[in-house]
């Protein structure tokens, strides 16, 4: 029961952290739009590929400082504040007008290169999940083990896969919805990230 809820955190983490318009998901709607969704889909997959070596890197940094417990305890509070900045940063980002896309470039790319490329350049994803990571282990959810280390990783790789898939297959609607859309999905964001900040306070004095 323990793996299958890791499992499920672990795709949600990975599918919301990369729900809202970035430059990942943004390329896999102009890749979608200018190529096919068949190119997005191999954009995708690569992307989600380039997840492993991150989470492994992650597992590693956050393994090293849960031996260090009092280096863990200030990056806990650290992660507090981060989360408590997210949560505003959402609010503001849903109070926003519908944001533009770029004017698709119709020139022929290779998808999988580009997922790779972008994927490995996307310095967010190894300190997002070390917050992941570090926020589960607070939970005694996940324990560092390689049978842990295994399910976490491959339920991100998959969350990270099926929202780039999601913004493939979807990509004229979402280019005509992203305003609304964007801003639904941003207004919850901020109540979810405030939910974990204050949790997460709850915690350090209870």
């Amino acid at each position: 029961m323990k793996l299958l809820f890791l499992f499920f955190l672990g795709f949600l983490f990975s599918f919301a952290g990369s729900i809202t318009p970035s430059l990942l998901n943004m390329t896999a709607l102009k890749v979608s739009l200018a190529n096919g969704k068949k190119a997005a889909y191999k954009y995708a997959f690569a992307v989600a590929i380039i997840v492993v070596p991150q989470i492994i890197i992650a597992v590693t940094l956050t393994n090293f400082l849960a031996d260090n417990p009092s280096i863990l305890v200030t990056l806990e509070k650290i992660a507090t504040i981060i989360f408590i900045f997210l949560s505003y940063y959402y609010y503001k980002e849903s109070r926003k007008s519908k944001i533009k896309i770029a004017k698709i470039n119709s020139k022929k790319e290779n998808p999988f290169l580009t997922g790779i490329i972008l994927s490995i350049l996307n310095m967010f994803s190894i300190p997002f999940y070390c917050g992941v990571i570090i926020l589960l282990n607070a939970y005694n959810i996940f324990n560092y083990s390689n049978l842990d280390t295994f399910i976490f990783t491959i339920s991100s790789v998959l969350g990270t896969f099926y929202i780039l898939f999601f913004y493939g297959k979807y990509a004229k609607i979402i280019q005509q919805k992203t305003g609304k859309l964007t801003k639904d999905i941003n207004l919850v964001l901020s109540i979810l990230t405030g939910f974990v900040a204050l949790f997460s306070i709850l915690k350090m004095f209870f």
